[in-house]
C-alpha cells in the first residue's frame, strides 16, 4: 500500500515541511522583524516555493529533465503556476485577517492546508506531468 501511494505520501511530507517553512518565515518577519502581513506572507511565499521545487521535482515526481533548458522552463512553469497559490494566500489572509479579525497565524495555518492541496493537483497535472 506504501508503494502504491508513494508519491502522495512524500509529497504530504515535503507539503508539511513546505508549510512548515512557510510558516516560521512568516512568522520571524511578522513578529521577530515587525514587517506588514502581507509582505511577509510573499517572502514567507519565496522561501517556500524554492523549496518545494527541489523536493517536488527531486523526491515527490522524480524529474528527469537533466538539461538546463528544460530545467529552466520546469522552473519557470513551476513559479507561474505557484504565483497563484501565492494569490490565493494573500487573498486567504486579507479576508481572514483584515476582513474576519481572525488571528494571522490561524489564518496563515488554513491557507496552508487549502494551498498543499491545491499545488499537489497543479503539479501532478501540469508541472511534472512529463516524466520520462
Amino acid at each position: 500500500m506504501i508503494k502504491q501511494h508513494k508519491e502522495v505520501l512524500l509529497y504530504l511530507i515535503f507539503g508539511v515541511l513546505t508549510t512548515i517553512i512557510n510558516i516560521v518565515t512568516y512568522n520571524i518577519f511578522k513578529n521577530l522583524l515587525n514587517i506588514d502581513y502581507m509582505l511577509s506572507t510573499i517572502i514567507a511565499w519565496c522561501f517556500a516555493v524554492i523549496f518545494a521545487y527541489v523536493t517536488n521535482r527531486i523526491y515527490v515526481f522524480n524529474s528527469k529533465n537533466n538539461n538546463k533548458t528544460d530545467i529552466v522552463k520546469e522552473i519557470m512553469l513551476f513559479i507561474s503556476v505557484r504565483l497563484s497559490s501565492l494569490v490565493i494566500d494573500i487573498a486567504i489572509m486579507y479576508i481572514g485577517v483584515t476582513i474576519l479579525t481572525i488571528n494571522d497565524m490561524l489564518i496563515k495555518v488554513f491557507a496552508n492546508v487549502v494551498i498543499i492541496i491545491i499545488n499537489y493537483i497543479v503539479s501532478k497535472k501540469i508541472v511534472f506531468k512529463n516524466k520520462t
